[in-house]
């Protein structure tokens, strides 16, 4: 079964960011198979095409990349680059943090920087927690980064997800609830979150 999510995270982190770590509320452990190279590869091709326009990853170079995840250099500069940039270049994007503060709030971060400071599985449960929320700019909200100014590329490959629990509740203990109980209903915390049937060009099981 192909894992997009897995795929997407490991594209984007340098070897050294599987140290990192360090955050609050639940986080879903990112079951990584580093020996898997199509998968990576496909990983490889989602962050070109749904995350570098607007985060780069400028301490990381497309040769290098490509030379870890086994693609030919030539090919990843054929399918993979836009513009007239060379393939032994970092990965740097054209919009300005001027711009991107104005549309985003704050500009987006290096995802280099941010995978080194996360880890991994602070990434994967973040890609992952997104859910419909009228009231935000974006028409989203995320259960480990309240009210974040950022929408979900990865939304129509995902689905339209719709919360059933308090922000609290999830962030505290994921979007499934895990096996925990309300202490104030008695109930189990689960089922958390749920996609619309449909919506998605993945399924669940696919997407994660």
């Amino acid at each position: 079964m192909k894992k997009f999510l897995i795929a997407l995270v490991v594209a984007m982190l340098p070897m050294t960011a599987f140290a990192a770590g360090g955050a609050k509320g639940h986080l879903d452990e990112m079951d990584v198979d580093l020996h898997n190279q199509a998968s990576l590869q496909r990983g490889m091709k989602t962050f070109v095409n749904y995350c570098l326009g607007c985060h780069s990853a400028e301490y990381q170079r497309y040769e290098r990349a490509a030379v870890d995840l086994g693609m030919n250099p030539e090919l990843v500069a054929e399918h993979m680059i836009f513009g007239d940039t060379k393939v032994g270049e970092q990965m740097t994007i054209s919009m300005s943090k001027a711009d991107a503060g104005k549309w985003f709030g704050n500009p987006p971060p290096d995802l280099t920087l941010e995978a080194r400071l996360r880890g991994p599985d602070w990434l994967y449960t973040y890609l992952r927690s997104f859910y419909a929320d009228d009231s935000r700019p974006w028409g989203v909200n995320n259960a480990v980064f309240k009210d974040v100014g950022m929408p979900n590329v990865l939304g129509p490959l995902q689905g339209v997800v719709t919360a059933n629990c308090s922000w609290e509740d999830m962030n505290l203990h994921g979007m499934s609830g895990g096996n925990e109980i309300d202490p104030l209903t008695n109930t189990p915390l689960s089922n958390c979150a749920s996609v619309q049937e449909g919506t998605g060009e993945l399924s669940p099981e696919e997407f994660d």
